[in-house]
């Protein structure tokens, strides 16, 4: 799995991004979960609170990531009724371990992170932990992969005396792969207090490929806004 995103900037970045639109888009889709819900690819919890005040579910917060688990637990500590509610699972998604299958699972703004081989393995560890009719939801973007491009901003947020800025820019494509650069910046003025590169890939899955394996994992397609896709599961994953 790959992360582009610099801990500093990570809820500067979602929070003023994606986030907002998912929090008015996820609500009427998870409306009759009143079990438990499973979220993967937790980061620092921005989603995680929101699935806590949407419903009454037990909420289990997957993030492999310790310094982006510190961030979620501190944000959880601040929320004390959500204590008790609230489980936070420290591996990697293919190492999922639960008492008993879950009702729904959520995944936002992780698929493109996902390369394809760990992508193909995932479906069916999800399937076997979700029970009969439940549902997946995730993030998604249809389209062909952007063409390589320089170096460009892509947000820019103040903070006090300093500015917190997002650079990136798209080395090399194929048909599925994105070769990425990205620099965060922090700068008062023309100077610059801190800087990061993050240089990795990130991947699109066609629409026929992402279908194919999540239908040959026994899910079926749901109803879901544009942004969204959603998938219940209608039986075990098939045998290799």
């Amino acid at each position: 799995m790959a992360d582009f995103i610099s801990l500093p900037f990570y809820d500067l970045v979602h929070e003023n991004g994606h986030v907002p639109g998912i929090r008015e888009k996820l609500p009427p889709i998870l409306a009759g979960v009143k079990r438990s819900i499973l979220e993967i690819g937790a980061g620092t919890g921005l989603i995680t609170t929101s699935l806590a005040e949407w419903t009454s579910a037990e909420i289990f917060a997957l993030e492999p990531s310790a310094g982006m688990r510190g961030v979620l637990l501190s944000r959880l500590t601040a929320r004390p009724e959500l204590l008790k509610r609230v489980t936070v699972l420290p591996y990697d998604a293919l190492s999922l371990d639960l008492d008993e299958p879950v009702e729904a699972m959520v995944m936002i703004n992780v698929l493109y992170a996902l390369e394809p081989g760990y992508r193909r393995r995932l479906w069916p560890v999800l399937a076997g932990r979700l029970e009969p009719g439940g549902l997946l939801v995730f993030t998604w973007r249809g389209g062909d992969a952007p063409a390589p491009h320089p170096l460009e901003k892509l947000d820019s947020h103040q903070v006090g005396r300093h500015t917190y800025s997002v650079f990136a820019e798209i080395l090399e494509t194929d048909a599925e792969a994105l070769k990425c650069r990205y620099l965060y910046q922090v700068t008062q003025g023309d100077k610059v207090i801190d800087e990061e590169e993050i240089i990795g890939h990130a991947y699109r899955p066609r629409w026929e490929t992402l279908q194919g394996e999540l239908v040959g994992a026994g899910f079926v397609q749901a109803d879901a806004p544009e942004g969204l896709l959603a998938w219940r599961l209608a039986r075990g994953p098939e045998s290799p």
